[in-house]
């Protein structure tokens, strides 16, 4: 069994977790939701996360990264500035990417990506504000709405939701 977690924080951009966590669950993947605090936060449209009242949370002190197959960062501006400064979380990423685990990061997700010093030399997406932070970091930032270099899976914005999940997807599944 396929199991992810979804890394994330308090204002993340509702769009970006709600889809990729109900297309994980309908793909059978199991899903651990890891959020500082350990307790459902509320997404920048109010929305509670995670959706699902029966969920468990954990704390990302909690979350292990070799119990896991796919990392996945929804963006939102407000709750990635809080979670970039968060040593575990970057911890937790910078392991994950060494173990060669796929990573799917979507809009102002890029930000934990940079800070978890794991872009340099990469083509990497994301919310085009934050272009100059990515090619700054030494990648090569591509709007396009999947990007693929090695394990990394980006995009830009949540109009790309679909294609974005639909590649990681497939990638997971032959992992």
């Amino acid at each position: 069994m396929i199991k992810s977690v979804i890394i994330s924080g308090n204002l993340v951009q509702d769009h970006e977790f709600i889809y990729p966590y109900y297309r994980l669950l309908e793909e059978q993947v199991e899903i651990v939701v890891c959020l500082l605090g350990g307790k459902p936060v509320e997404g920048i449209l109010g929305t509670r996360i995670p959706p699902n009242k029966d969920h468990i949370v954990k704390n990302i002190q909690d979350c292990n990264p070799e119990e896991y197959n796919l990392l996945v960062i929804p963006g939102g501006a407000k709750a990635m500035e809080y979670l970039r400064q968060e040593s575990k979380v970057l911890d937790f990423i910078f392991k994950f990417n060494e173990m060669k685990k796929i990573i799917a990061s979507i809009c102002h997700g890029a930000q934990l990506l940079i800070s978890a010093k794991i872009v340099k030399g990469r083509r990497i997406s994301g919310y085009y504000s934050v272009k100059d932070d990515i090619e700054n970091a030494g990648a090569t930032y591509v709007d396009e709405p999947a990007v693929v270099d090695d394990n990394i899976i980006t995009t830009s914005h949540y109009k790309h939701l679909g294609p974005w999940m639909k590649k990681t997807i497939e990638i997971i599944k032959k992992n």
